[in-house]
Formats: C-alpha cells, sequence, structure tokens
C-alpha cells in the first residue's frame, strides 16, 4: 500500500502547449513522465511502476521461450562495419568518439552484438536453437521527434534473437515469438492486430507487425472482419469489374489531339472517360538496393547509378512506394526531373504513356551518354556501368492485367493514345501489385470491406535469414561435419510504446462515451489497481475506514493507493481519474450504512458495496475485466 499523501505525484490540470497527441498530454498531465530534452524523457514515480509492470510480464513470458542477456548499449564501430550497417544507418544513429579516437556509436539494436557473440561461441548444430532476449535501452537520433513517448531518441525495448540450423528451425522460432507476442499485448491489455509488414532496413524474407489503431498512429494498417490484416505497405485487394472502352477505327492505337490535358481530371472530362479507363504513368529514379554483404566493407564505396523506374497504373489508383521498391530492386524512389524524363521517357510530363517506351528510353538513354548530356548523379561513372544503370525498369500493376482500349499519353505535348492494350501495344520488364488498396475495396480473403486506419507498432518480428550471420562469418557444423551458416530471426518490441497505446485506446473509449480527456489503464499495467479515496480526512470513522479497507486489499494482494490527502473529495476524484486508475472506492457518508462506492472506470459501473466485502466485490471486478481481455 502507499500513501499519496507521501508519494511525488504531480498532476496537472492543463497539458502543455507543445504536447500532441492524447497519449503524450495524459502522461504529462498524470505526472508519468516529464520532458528533459527534444525525444527525451524521464519516467516519474507513476511512469516508472507501469513501466516496470510491462517488463515483468514482457520477462515472464519471454522466459518460456528464451533467455535472458544484457549486452551493452555502447558499441565499437568495426562491430556494425562487419554488417555493412555502419554507413547504412546514415545520420539515425548517435555516434562520437572516445579519448583515444576511436569511433564508437549508441547502439539502435543488437543483431550485430548478438552475432558477434553466437561467431564466438556456437560451434555445433547441437547447440541450436538458440532464443536470446535483452530488455534495454536503444537509442536513434530521430531528426523529428514528437508524439510524446512514440517518436523519441531514447527509449526501451525488448529485442529478441534466434539462431537456427535451417529454415524449418527459424520457421518455428518466429511462430514461438508469434504466440508469446499474443501472450505478452493481450496481458497488457491491448486490443491488436498482427499485420503482414516490410522488413526496411532490418532485411529478411519475412515480417509481421503487431499494430493497435489509433489517431496518434503513424503506420496505416488495411484489415477486415475476415481476419485479413496487412500493413498499407503491403496490403491487396480484390478489385472489381471495370467496363473496357470501345475499340475506335481499326482497333490498333490512335493518336488523339489533347491539348492542356495533361491532368488525368482533364483527360477524363475531355474524352467522356473513366479514370479506370485511363492508364497513368509515374516516374522515379531509383537508388538499387545494396546487394547482401558478404564480409566487412573497408574503404570508399562507389555509389552505384540512380535507375530509371516507370509505373503504369489504372488512372484511379495511386502507386505504393514501398511495393514499388520491392518489385524493383530499388531501396529509395524520388521523382524523375523534367530532363530525366526527356532523357529517360522522350515526354513531357502529363503526356507520358507506355506504347514505345522501352526503344525510346534506351536509345534515348544512351544518346544523352554520347552527346555528353550526363545527368549529376552518374558523374565519376563509367560509361558502361551508366548504361546498365540506365536501363529502365517499367512496371506494369496487376489492375491493368486483361484490360483493352485504354488511353494513355502518347509522350509527346498536347497528345493521347486512344485502343492501347497492355501486353499487345507495350510490354513492361515486370507485372506486379505497385498500387496502394483502398477503404471498402474487398479483401483477398473473403472479399469483406477493408477498414483503413492509422495505428501505432508495438512490435515486430523478423525472418532475417543469413544477413547477419553470414556477413559477419559465424557458422557452425551440420549433421554432416560440415561448417553451414545459422539461420537468424529478429523480434522486438516498444516497451514506452505499450503505455502509450493502452492510453491511447481507453482514451478513445472513454472518447466515444462522452468523456473527453479520461482514460483508465488496464490492471495489468495500471501503476496502482485501486485507488481508495477518503473523502474527507478530518472525520476520524472515515480515515479509520480507509486505512482498514486499503490494508485489507493490499494484504488480498491488490495494488492499491489510499489517498489520504487533506483535499477536497472533488479534487481527489479528479486526479484519481487523471492518473488511470482502473477501480476507485470512495469512502464517503454512506458509510454510516456499513456502504462504499466501487467505480469500475473500465466500465463506467458505480456500485454501493458494503465495506466489509471490498476484497470480494474488487476481485470479481477484477476477474470479469479479466476475462473480457481474454476474449
Amino acid at each position: 500500500m502507499h500513501r499519496w499523501s507521501q508519494i511525488f505525484i504531480p498532476t496537472l490540470r492543463e497539458a502543455p502547449a507543445d504536447a500532441e497527441v492524447t497519449s503524450h498530454k495524459l502522461l504529462l498531465r498524470a505526472g508519468y513522465v516529464r520532458q528533459l530534452g527534444a525525444g527525451l524523457y524521464s519516467h516519474l514515480f507513476l511512469g516508472n511502476r507501469a513501466i516496470n509492470k510491462i517488463v515483468a510480464i514482457v520477462r515472464e513470458e519471454m522466459d518460456t521461450i528464451g533467455q535472458e542477456f544484457h549486452l551493452p548499449a555502447l558499441n565499437p564501430r568495426e562491430i556494425w562495419e562487419a554488417s555493412g550497417r555502419w554507413a547504412g544507418m546514415g545520420d539515425n544513429m548517435f555516434r562520437l568518439k572516445d579519448r583515444k579516437g576511436a569511433e564508437l556509436c549508441l547502439a539502435m539494436t543488437h543483431e550485430e552484438v548478438m552475432t558477434s557473440i553466437a561467431r564466438s561461441e556456437l560451434r555445433s548444430y547441437k547447440q541450436l536453437p538458440q532464443i536470446w532476449y535483452q530488455i534495454q535501452t536503444k537509442f536513434r537520433d530521430e531528426p523529428r521527434p514528437k508524439s510524446g513517448l512514440l517518436r523519441v531518441r531514447q527509449f526501451l525495448m525488448k529485442d529478441a534473437y534466434s539462431f537456427d540450423i535451417d529454415e524449418a528451425g527459424l520457421d518455428e522460432s518466429y511462430a514461438k515469438h508469434d504466440r508469446v507476442y499474443r501472450r505478452i499485448f493481450t496481458r497488457c491489455g491491448l486490443n491488436f492486430l498482427a499485420v503482414d509488414a516490410d522488413s526496411g532496413a532490418m532485411g529478411g524474407s519475412a515480417s509481421q507487425e503487431y499494430m493497435v489503431y489509433t489517431d496518434a498512429g503513424e503506420d496505416l494498417i488495411a484489415s477486415s472482419s475476415s481476419g485479413y490484416a496487412a500493413n498499407v505497405e503491403k496490403a491487396t485487394s480484390k478489385l472489381a469489374a471495370v467496363e473496357d472502352l470501345a475499340a475506335t477505327g481499326d482497333g490498333l492505337p490512335e493518336l488523339i489531339v489533347t491539348p492542356g490535358k495533361g491532368a488525368i481530371a482533364d483527360i477524363c472530362e475531355f474524352l467522356s472517360i473513366l479514370p479506370s479507363q485511363d492508364i497513368k504513368c509515374v516516374a522515379f529514379m531509383g537508388t538499387p538496393a545494396p546487394p547482401p554483404v558478404q564480409g566487412g566493407t573497408s574503404g570508399v564505396i562507389q555509389a552505384p547509378p540512380l535507375r530509371p523506374v516507370v509505373a503504369f497504373l489504372r488512372g484511379d489508383h495511386q502507386v505504393n512506394e514501398n511495393k514499388l521498391n520491392a518489385a524493383a530492386g530499388t531501396a529509395e524512389l524520388r521523382p524523375m526531373a523534367p530532363d530525366e524524363l526527356e532523357l529517360h521517357i522522350g515526354g513531357p510530363a502529363g503526356y507520358l504513356g507506355p506504347v514505345g517506351i522501352s526503344e525510346v528510353m534506351t536509345q534515348g538513354s544512351l544518346n544523352g551518354l554520347n552527346s555528353g548530356k550526363s545527368l549529376d548523379k552518374l558523374k565519376g561513372v563509367s560509361r558502361e556501368n551508366a548504361a546498365e544503370g540506365l536501363k529502365t525498369i517499367v512496371v506494369m500493376d496487376l489492375g491493368l492485367e486483361g484490360r483493352s482500349n485504354l488511353v494513355a499519353g502518347a509522350n509527346k505535348l498536347d497528345y493521347h493514345l486512344r485502343n492501347v492494350t497492355p501486353m499487345r501495344d507495350f510490354k513492361p520488364t515486370m507485372m506486379a501489385d505497385v498500387r496502394t488498396v483502398n477503404e471498402g475495396e474487398p479483401d483477398p480473403i473473403g472479399g469483406e470491406p477493408l477498414r483503413i486506419g492509422k495505428a501505432v507498432e508495438i512490435g515486430h518480428i523478423f525472418k532475417l535469414g543469413y544477413k547477419y550471420s553470414k556477413s559477419m562469418g559465424a557458422s557452425v557444423l551440420n549433421r554432416d561435419g560440415k561448417e553451414t551458416t545459422p539461420i537468424m530471426g529478429s523480434y522486438g518490441i516498444g516497451v514506452e510504446r505499450i503505455l502509450t497505446a493502452a492510453i491511447e485506446q481507453s482514451a478513445s473509449l472513454f472518447a466515444a462515451r462522452g468523456q473527453a480527456d479520461m482514460y483508465a489503464l488496464p490492471p495489468s499495467i495500471a501503476p496502482f489497481q485501486v485507488v481508495v479515496t477518503i473523502t474527507n480526512v478530518r472525520e476520524a470513522q472515515l480515515l479509520a475506514a480507509g486505512e482498514t479497507i486499503a490494508k485489507d486489499l493490499s494484504a488480498a494482494g491488490f495494488d492499491v493507493l489510499l489517498d489520504d490527502r487533506d483535499e477536497r473529495a472533488g479534487v481527489k476524484f479528479k486526479d484519481a481519474e487523471l492518473i488511470g486508475v482502473p477501480f476507485r472506492i470512495a469512502i464517503g457518508k454512506k458509510l454510516a450504512e456499513g456502504k462504499i462506492e466501487l467505480l469500475n472506470r473500465l466500465t463506467n459501473q458505480t456500485d454501493d458495496i458494503y465495506a466489509a466485502e471490498a476484497v470480494q466485490h474488487l476481485r470479481a471486478a477484477l476477474t470479469g475485466q479479466q476475462a473480457t481481455i481474454a476474449d
């Protein structure tokens, strides 16, 4: 039992003006955290208690499958160079030098350190599988820290790593983490989704994110009642059939004058067609994705030439750059500049189209090189490498498959083509799903409408494959006595993100029932499960009853906060609401009848109960809440 009069809970009546999302405002107002600098927060008494409860749940569940380590946050440059990520992390990594001039960094994650241990200590397949984890502070030089604890420069993370002899073993380690993660987030009281995701800078063949819908999130996810869920970066949907235009003339591409009609809306109005009957062209210059690292790096690595990437899709669809990167084998895309459009496509913006594009681009690119018309990004690169890099990747979205008699740009100012039929009139380098799904489109499982909304990522699991073990030279002897490279997985949980997601999720439910700026944390992670409020400590009978009930609840195993302050009852009630404690017992005038008031803030239900039955009623309420979470 803790006494409010003896602990530090600096509540605020108003949130600071620079507080943005709901959880940020409430964490500050409730006295959970205080800001030290941009993206740097101190966890005060309440915040630290909540974080410690989350950590205890994470540790208890992770101990069922793995072993806990504690690794240095300060890493030498060499360990990151061995994986090739010293340069790859760019400005996101905090870097420093010691007094002897040796370069170090503050770790963002620990694949390299864990792999170095495996490289030194694992010798045989008999030692596999291994699952090692830690719960530790990580650092990221976030360019725009915001949203309280959601985007920070120092954060607490549970990161785990698996080492297996083969892909079947990795599949099992991956599945173990999935089961454990679901138990962790369920025990933390979160309503979450597991979604297919992009592996990003981590690399690997497969990954899955655990997300909580909230307007404070920066990710977009698509889900449906069929059980389908995916990050919008990877989400797909079924497309309803659309009507093609009737052919004109001989049915072959026909040049038509379209003066000043470069925008899709304008050409559709001019020709009385639908956007789905138009072919959109989106042109980029792409940075080639780096090849797998085979070992340590030294010296200066010459940047590869940018590569033209052109996508064609329906006029009513938007390109998804993550999907396009995956299809084209690029790491980053930027729009082509006007001179690049002329060099690689031979047409002006607004009138770009697919017919004849392969020949135009190949010849145009080489002509540009021959005439010395090289782009700044290609200076210093040999002509042969530049020619190879300038070969344009033409991607046709699957939404154009089987379509006919469409309208497209003619690669000529003020002209379009009609009767354009994919695969007859142009052949892309590849066909791929490169579009962004839309709200309400049928999901690919049961055809149910997709819901698209913002979400916060609370966990992420990756099948890393051999990215780190191979580059860093880790190996073991297999059953045949031959050296083989272990296959790896990586698994992360943002501890503070669980707290913020729980606040955001609860606050939205309170807002829906007309209680703005209020929340209640799940009992499993709340700093206290119940606050016993003595409405008037100057009345000896109320004070004595409060002391007795608080001690009884504490003896029964509840986390109890006794509000014994000499404050007005209204002030105490508001503070109890503000710190997010899920249950409140108020001891007031009804004590004359032997009764006290039990408020379940999670259900907004108030009951008058007999003081002697406080433990029994609170235990029943807590059991009911746990059953609801489990369901």
